[in-house]
């Protein structure tokens, strides 16, 4: 059986710095389905880009995370998630006014603790694929975290220090968990 851990929060906030440094200790992780998407879709059409349209961008995300979710559900141990069903969810409810309730369903697809990287603006870069500025993702941050309170989650902060000092706090966190 595995828990499935969601490290979500501000674009270029170091989640998949952090995904990778997880990855190389011998955890299993996720990649964003996002960056994902935009991968896919830069080589097709580029209909379903987040910056042609947001909505398209989401509906895919959230097929891309139920799946994610499916396949991770086969691992033992923790699996870490860069971002996933949530995300999309509060994407699609940007784009679309979709209640993320709706989404989502009643059900918990994350273990109750969500790792959440804040705003760091030393840390923030724009780059082909991540074309907004540091506002609107301290903003996409905010809505992150009111949806993941009302869905009843509790947020971890990362803290803002080095990528290996930030996979020993999520690793001593969990492991301090599984012993209560």
């Amino acid at each position: 059986m595995n828990q499935s851990i969601l490290i979500s929060g501000c674009s270029g906030g170091g989640k998949s710095a952090l995904l990778a440094e997880l990855r190389r200790r011998g955890q299993w992780t996720v990649a964003e389905p996002g960056r994902r998407v935009v991968a896919e879709e830069k080589t097709g059409t580029g209909a379903a880009l987040p910056w042609v349209n947001l909505e398209a961008f989401a509906h895919r995300a959230l097929k891309m995370a139920h799946e994610d979710l499916r396949t991770a559900a086969r691992k033992i141990g923790f699996v870490f998630f860069d971002r996933g069903l949530i995300d999309a969810a509060v994407a699609l409810q940007v784009a679309a006014g979709v209640d993320i309730h709706e989404t989502l369903g009643p059900e918990k697809h994350y273990a109750t603790d969500v790792f959440l990287a804040p705003p760091w603006p030393e840390n923030f870069k724009q780059d082909e694929d991540r074309r907004h500025g540091f506002d609107q993702a301290v903003a996409e941050y905010e809505r992150l975290a009111i949806a993941l309170r009302e869905l009843g989650y509790s947020i971890t902060l990362l803290p803002k220090t080095s990528i290996k000092n930030r996979a020993d706090f999520v690793l001593e966190r969990l492991e301090g968990q599984s012993r209560i």
